[in-house]
């Protein structure tokens, strides 16, 4: 070999040297393959029924609906939540007493805690509970067959619009790519509308999504379950003192 072509070997192997070490030490290179807390979007799917209307402790129309109680939780909740997930909006129920309603309204966006309780805050609670139909429309909404989405459903009642919820949670499971679904019952027990068939093909629901099925009974009951829903475990453990 000439000694021009070992000069040339020589600061080739030099330049190597110094670049790797560079390489090596780039946090963002290191950062780029750990997933970050929140990444799947959220969908939460939100009770506003007839019986959303009725008194907290007895059941019936009152001037103090239980939609109330469902709002002042969501709204302590979800503020810390929509900074680090995208989350959007389903909501059930409002119109005719006889109609199974259910509406999209909006997708999943980025620090939406303040567009979404507004909407939620503007609900006048009527009409039946679709909330399997309701939950479906979220999973589409999530893309559910081809990336990770998670699923928050409030509901206060049973499904009264002719369809299972089990069944709808086995289709999902079976077509999903990452899907999570949990249920919050709200105030389900001792309720004449709610039978333990009914609550069994909710649970169902859950189950077959990798959720959990959680019964809320009052204000603070239901702040720990959007926490427990929403929250980002990462994100969560941090803020504990």
């Amino acid at each position: 070999m000439s000694s021009t072509s070992c000069a040339q070997v020589l600061k080739l192997a030099a330049a190597t040297a110094l670049v790797a070490p560079l390489t090596l030490a780039d946090p963002g290179r290191a950062a780029d393959s750990t997933p970050s807390p929140c990444s799947e979007d959220a969908m939460i799917v939100f009770d506003a029924s007839g019986s959303m209307a009725g008194n907290v402790s007895q059941g019936i129309a009152t001037i103090k609906p239980r939609i109330d109680e469902a709002r002042h939780a969501l709204a302590t909740v979800l503020p810390r939540v929509a900074r680090h997930r995208r989350v959007g909006l389903v909501t059930y129920g409002p119109g005719a007493y006889n109609q199974c309603n259910v509406q999209l309204k909006f997708e999943p966006a980025s620090n939406a805690a303040e567009r979404i309780m507004r909407e939620v805050n503007s609900l006048t609670p009527a009409g039946r509970t679709p909330l399997t139909s309701a939950v479906e429309a979220a999973a589409e909404i999530l893309d559910y067959r081809k990336k990770p989405g998670l699923i928050v459903l409030l509901t206060d009642g049973e499904e009264t619009c002719g369809r299972s919820p089990c069944d709808l949670g086995k289709q999902l499971h079976a077509a999903a790519a990452e899907l999570i679904v949990h249920v919050i019952s709200y105030r389900t027990e001792n309720y004449s509308w709610v039978g333990e068939s009914s609550v069994l093909d909710t649970k169902c629901l859950a189950e077959e999504n990798n959720g959990f099925y959680i019964t809320a009974y009052n204000y603070q009951e239901l702040v720990e379950a959007f926490e427990k829903a929403l929250d980002c475990p990462m994100v969560a453990e941090r803020s504990v003192p």
